[in-house]
């Protein structure tokens, strides 16, 4: 799949120039930022995911960072991550009101919730803070005041890595190709973690038939071919994801209609509590049925980790990781690659 020579996308590619410079007096950079939703005590791993990524790609093109934590971040964390990278940072809390448990969750069915997950060894399950971060992630970032006037994001987490070097503007590729999102890793998701997305799913699509896209991918999250376990657990969807710790977006779907009664949907039905419902499978759900596939890209030559997957391209450019290796855990992982059903339904782009 990956034997070949990896190179740059096709289509309009900008290079580095002057007005790349942090202090350009004519900007050349489009309305994006970097994203990142970070703890003050996850600074170590921060600052190695920085360096990576300004030594591969940004120390090129100087896109601002912006860091988000649902407490103030300290001065260390704003002074020594400031200090790997010549862009500018911002730092933001997140608004009370997006970071706690709703009113309508009712937290004794959440603790029977949890010991059910618990049983099925569904990790995180009792950690409240990793609802509240999925359930931010999936429907609540994009409507933080500091990115009211943003339009793009690249996503980017503490200890992930990047092995290859980027030599066009990421951001303007996706202005100038038409794309909304942008993944490099594919991946089955542990279905006994939400048994009921895709049923609450198809009853939003019962109330909303005018929001499925024509040119939908629509088989590929309901492929039951390769793994009909996950399939049957799941009720219906494939599990098949967008591996979200990476993403580039574009946060005009996120603020479409469509997407903000879908996520509201989702949001009204408890199962970013009362189940382990990932922002992950929520947006490659959403991106598979209300969006364009064509519009979907896979950044096959950004070489990335985030343990235990890679995506490691076949180039020159790339160094740190083993060309085409999927992971470099157990064996039994290669298994969980979904790339292969995202070609087979909708394309190689």
């Amino acid at each position: 799949m990956i034997s070949a020579a990896t190179g740059e996308p096709a289509g309009i590619l900008r290079r580095a120039g002057p007005g790349y410079a942090p202090d350009a007096k004519e900007p050349a950079r489009i309305n994006a930022t970097l994203l990142a939703l970070v703890r003050n005590e996850e600074l170590s791993g921060m600052l190695q995911a920085m360096k990576d990524l300004e030594r591969t790609w940004n120390h090129k093109f100087n896109y601002p960072w912006t860091f988000f934590n649902d407490k103030p971040f300290t001065d260390e964390f704003k002074k020594r991550t400031s200090e790997v990278t010549n862009a500018e940072t911002r730092y933001e809390v997140i608004p009370k009101e997006h970071w706690e448990v709703p009113s309508w969750i009712n937290m004794d069915l959440f603790d029977e919730s949890v010991k059910i997950l618990e049983e099925h060894d569904i990790q995180y399950a009792g950690m409240m803070s990793y609802h509240q971060m999925c359930r931010w992630n999936s429907g609540l970032f994009y409507k933080h005041p500091a990115l009211a006037d943003t339009r793009y994001y690249w996503r980017v987490e503490p200890k992930v890595h990047f092995f290859c070097d980027i030599d066009y503007d990421v951001f303007a590729y996706m202005q100038d190709n038409n794309k909304t999102y942008g993944f490099t890793i594919n991946l089955y998701d542990a279905p006994d973690s939400i048994p009921t997305l895709w049923p609450e799913t198809t009853k939003f699509l019962a109330d909303h038939p005018e929001y499925m896209h024509e040119n939908n991918a629509l088989n590929w999250v309901v492929d039951k071919s390769r793994r009909p376990d996950h399939y049957d657990k799941a009720n219906g969807y494939s599990t098949c994801h967008f591996w979200s710790n990476f993403e580039i977006g574009d946060m005009e779907f996120w603020r479409s209609q469509a997407y903000e009664d879908y996520f509201n949907h989702l949001d009204r039905a408890g199962g970013f509590f009362y189940e382990r419902w990932g922002d992950a499978p929520v947006h490659s759900i959403a991106l598979g049925l209300l969006e364009d596939k064509n519009r979907i890209h896979w950044f096959r030559d950004i070489g990335y980790q985030h343990i235990p997957f890679f995506n490691c391209p076949n180039s020159p450019k790339c160094k740190g990781c083993v060309t085409g290796r999927f992971t470099d855990g157990e064996a039994w992982l290669n298994k969980e690659d979904c790339r292969p059903n995202w070609f087979k339904f909708a394309h190689m782009d």
